[in-house]
């Protein structure tokens, strides 16, 4: 399968080192198989950080029978967890060598912190994330995997 990476810059050999701890699914190297959300990516860490809006665009077999592998199919209470557990450092992401599922983005998150602060429910919380836009991310927290598996393409700017 294809998949993107939006950045400010080429990243032929990914690392897991660079990726902060506290994010959806945890420390790892994230990819997306909608190439205008990477855009919207890329052009945002350009803005923040400097450097050129830069499509990375990667191929990963989709043959993971052996690896360890979390995918979430939809926003449910499971995910509800995991993304939230994850956002607060907790290591749970660590069992897994890759883990799939929608991106809890800044409106997303803005939702989620609903139910952080206990102002709404898992329920309130999974009924208002029906209603955004469709997304996906795939992190890949097994830097083995990514020197073995995930293949280079190509990259262009924005």
């Amino acid at each position: 399968m294809i998949l993107y990476h939006g950045s400010n810059q080429e990243i032929i050999k990914p690392n897991v080192e660079f990726s902060k701890r506290y994010l959806d699914f945890g420390r790892g190297f994230y990819l997306t198989s909608y190439q205008e959300q990477s855009e919207k990516w890329a052009l945002r860490k350009a803005a923040r950080l400097g450097g050129k809006p830069t499509i990375n665009v990667y191929e990963l077999p989709e043959d993971f029978t052996s690896y360890k592998v979390c995918s979430f199919e939809t926003e449910n209470e499971l995910w509800l967890d995991f993304v939230c557990n994850c956002r607060k450092g907790e290591l749970t992401y660590q069992q897994y060598d890759l883990v799939m599922g929608r991106v809890a983005d800044d409106d997303v998150f803005k939702t989620i912190d609903m139910y952080f602060k206990d102002l709404w429910t898992k329920e309130k919380v999974l009924e208002e994330l029906r209603y955004y836009q469709e997304n996906n991310q795939f992190c890949l927290i097994n830097q083995q995997m990514i020197e073995s598996e995930l293949v280079f393409l190509k990259s262009y700017t924005v």
